[in-house]
């Protein structure tokens, strides 16, 4: 077997594995690259494989550093299954077909700044027609239900807690005679994490692709962040301001709606108007509702006592027309607006915070990890200036950053999950992270007596 590692390689965003098991390809994720714009494009535009060659695409979850490229795939000539669990195909041909009518969206708002300056226009990347044919090549699989993407291979997923539907893979595979267990963990979860259920470790693994997105750093308790976070609201609407939250359309924004909720439940932040401001996110919102069988018993609970749904509360709005978007420009009142991109690089929030980011009393709140040079990075920087839609803005609003809202674990689950294998696994991949995260992750390891752990560079392959 050889696995070739095309992204979230010496990077987060990106995810895209490439195995060669008994003369099949298969794919696990195929995600988009986040980082310079002026490399973002050419590096999604590009496989260093043939799309038409792969036999099958395993998906561990919908956030778009894991989806985000299949519409791309798909044009390129892929016509094969794409499996994954039922909740995230939901979420996933949602979010794919939003990411495709953003590429346009982008491309249309930027190329009219460009037509002033005389420059010549770009290209998105894929347009909604090709990410709607995404949807159709779905199988939705159930956790713990046996299918064999390519012959030789048994695949599962298991519960990963860390979005709807989020999963980790172990593949049973049989090649030449050979018998062994590759897992792939996804993004692994968090315990405690609000509405999702904790994710389930892996098992008697030889071989293993791991997260180490947090590998140098331990998570706060999730409710110690929210009292963070709690407060920052407060502070932030008692003078006056508004609260602009980029937060990722799929699993963020549904977490802080049903703290919001919990909080104004009983009082502990003063009534104000709360506004999903992402298409996205409302579908998304949907979705969550029709499988509950995702929740934890915590969220549950809480739906009997409040006599109403986890996702819905008399404050809140769901914004659905650009109209309705704009117009939460022009009100001058105290609010939230929650809104995607997670990164803030594209969509309704951009326009959020370019309207929002000169005025004092407002607060823009970081609750996730930023890709380097993304405005979302330079914003949790405090950069004094930001450029938008290529103009430059002055930041004058205050800037919080909660990074304890993370729905990746931590470096203290991170090394619970890889010693949960320590006594069958042979070799350990670190993916998903950056140098120094991964570096450290792998020294920590090492002290455990876990030597076999390598930092593969992108594109390259290692045979097993």
């Amino acid at each position: 077997m050889r696995i070739s590692f095309h992204g979230a390689a010496h990077t987060v965003t990106g995810s895209q594995h490439l195995l060669e098991i008994n003369g099949a390809r298969l794919l696990l994720d195929c995600g988009m690259f986040q980082g310079k714009r002026s490399e973002t494009y050419a590096r999604n535009l590009n496989f260093k494989y043939d799309p038409r060659k792969v036999d099958a695409v395993i998906l561990s979850h919908a956030h778009i550093d894991h989806s985000g490229n299949l519409p791309n795939l798909v044009k390129k000539g892929f016509e094969k299954k794409i499996y994954a669990t039922r909740a995230t195909v939901d979420l996933a041909s949602l979010m794919v077909a939003d990411s495709g009518r953003i590429q346009e969206a982008d491309a249309k708002f930027v190329n009219k700044m460009r037509a002033q300056r005389g420059e010549s226009p770009i290209e998105p990347l894929y347009a909604q027609a090709d990410a709607d044919k995404v949807a159709d090549m779905f199988a939705g699989i159930d956790y713990g239900e046996a299918f064999e993407p390519i012959p030789g291979v048994i695949a599962r997923f298991y519960e990963a807690g860390h979005i709807l539907g989020s999963a980790g893979v172990s593949l049973d595979i049989e090649e030449k005679g050979r018998k062994f267990r590759l897992w792939f963990s996804g993004d692994i979860g968090r315990y405690k994490l609000p509405l999702l259920r904790d994710p389930v470790p892996p098992e008697n693994v030889d071989y293993m692709i791991m997260e180490s997105t947090y590998g140098d750093k331990k998570h706060d308790d999730p409710e110690k962040a929210f009292v963070e976070f709690k407060s920052v609201v407060k502070k932030t609407l008692e003078r006056g301001g508004k609260v602009i939250v980029p937060a990722f359309a799929v699993g963020r924004t549904q977490e802080i709606v049903l703290h919001l909720n919990e909080m104004m439940y009983s009082n502990e932040i003063p009534s104000a108007p709360v506004f999903v401001d992402s298409p996205l996110a409302v579908n998304a919102s949907d979705v969550f509702s029709k499988h509950p069988e995702c929740f934890d018993d915590e969220t549950r609970q809480f739906v009997r006592e409040a006599r109403h749904p986890a996702l819905n509360f008399k404050a809140l709005t769901y914004v659905k027309s650009v109209e309705e978007s704009k117009a939460l420009n022009e009100r001058k009142d105290p609010m939230v607006i929650i809104s995607a991109s997670g990164m803030a690089e594209n969509g309704r929030v951009v326009h959020h915070i370019r309207n929002n980011i000169e005025n004092p009393k407002n607060t823009i709140c970081i609750v996730s990890w930023q890709a380097p040079d993304t405005l979302g990075r330079k914003l949790a920087d405090r950069e004094p200036q930001v450029r938008i839609f290529d103009e430059t803005y002055e930041r004058k609003c205050d800037v919080a950053t909660i990074g304890g809202l993370s729905g990746h674990a931590g470096q203290d689950l991170l090394l619970k999950y890889a010693a949960n294998v320590k006594s069958s696994v042979k070799q350990i991949f670190l993916v998903h992270g950056e140098e120094k995260q991964a570096m450290t992750l792998k020294g920590l390891l090492k002290d455990q007596n876990m030597d076999n752990v390598h930092y593969p560079e992108l594109h390259e392959s290692v045979e097993l």
